[in-house]
């Protein structure tokens, strides 16, 4: 009987070692992966926040009309987001790298009030591409960014002499004429048509101001919104639209201040009663259709500020 006992006792010595060191183990691990994670957090934000700051034109000096990629170590999901409350709105940068074969919820999202990206919800690779083009609504209102991932190849078929001359200058190599995506053997592109050829994932209605893709109609002026509706998902389009008009009337609103000021200095342009007017009509557009009721505001405030004596800008 004492023989049983002791080795009941030897039996639960042991069972509750392993039970505790168990239970050690797990939290080391635990604490281990919860480290490794809010390193891999703080890594993300960090990133997010550097292309933020190389994707301003302004501060990098990054000329419009060129490219330049962004290259990074591990796979990488960027997400831009457009958030439109305020008086600018924001846009929103969140990182997610792959750590052990996973994806990771994206890191915390980094705000920017003077940054406009135009992408998809969800770029994914390691190396991506942007180039930018002044938005101008009579006058320039902001540079505009292009984000595309190099694993995304665009095919541009019969695009307007202008718009081949700035895709072949560009050289970007994920942006290609229609030519060379055939000769290159290109599969999986996305056809971008000028024309009315049958099978295009995104139709472009130059002449009228309208891309067509995914079986919405997105309206544009002028090129710069043209790229705008061609890169970027419908939901990020219509938002970024709505935070341009909301600068273009806090613009619009300091010209008709310079107006007055230097009317003061009996140097008129002729131009008070227009961007007044043009304030009043930009508020509250609720989407890009909106941008063909405001045209004839534009172009008769670009022509007076062109023969003005006082321009003002």
């Amino acid at each position: 009987m004492m023989l049983k006992k002791g080795y009941l006792q030897i039996s639960f010595a042991w069972l509750f070692a392993i039970i505790v060191g168990a239970f050690i183990l797990f939290l080391a691990i635990y604490g281990t992966t919860k480290v490794a994670n809010l390193g891999q957090y703080q890594i993300s934000t960090e990133t997010a926040k550097k292309i933020g700051v190389l994707l301003n034109p302004l501060e990098t000096g990054f000329e419009t009309g060129k490219t330049t990629s962004l290259s990074l170590n591990v796979d990488t999901r960027i997400y831009t987001k457009c958030d439109e409350e305020g008086d600018f709105g924001r846009q929103i940068i969140r990182i997610s790298q792959k750590s052990f074969g996973k994806w990771p919820e994206p890191a915390g999202g980094v705000p920017f009030k003077n940054k406009y990206i135009f992408s998809s919800n969800v770029s994914e690779g390691k190396k991506f591409y942007i180039f930018s083009k002044p938005f101008e609504f009579p006058f320039k209102v902001s540079d505009l960014i292009y984000l595309t991932s190099s694993q995304q190849i665009y095919c541009f078929f019969d695009p307007p002499e202008s718009i081949e001359k700035e895709i072949s200058d560009l050289k970007q190599e994920n942006l290609l004429l229609g030519d060379s995506c055939l000769e290159k053997g290109v599969k999986q592109g996305i056809k971008v048509c000028f024309d009315t050829r049958e099978q295009c994932d995104v139709t472009v209605k130059y002449e009228e101001g309208v891309v067509e893709k995914k079986g919405d109609r997105l309206n544009f002026y002028e090129d710069a919104l043209m790229y705008a509706a061609i890169f970027g998902d419908k939901q990020i389009y219509e938002c970024q639209f709505k935070r341009l008009m909301k600068r273009t009337k806090q613009l619009t609103l300091m010209y008709a201040d310079k107006a007055n000021f230097l009317s003061q200095k009996k140097c008129y342009s002729n131009l008070n009663q227009d961007l007044m007017l043009f304030a009043n009509n930009l508020e509250n557009r609720e989407n890009a259709e909106d941008v063909d009721n405001l045209i004839n505001n534009v172009e008769n405030i670009r022509r007076k500020n062109d023969i003005s004596y006082c321009k003002l800008w």
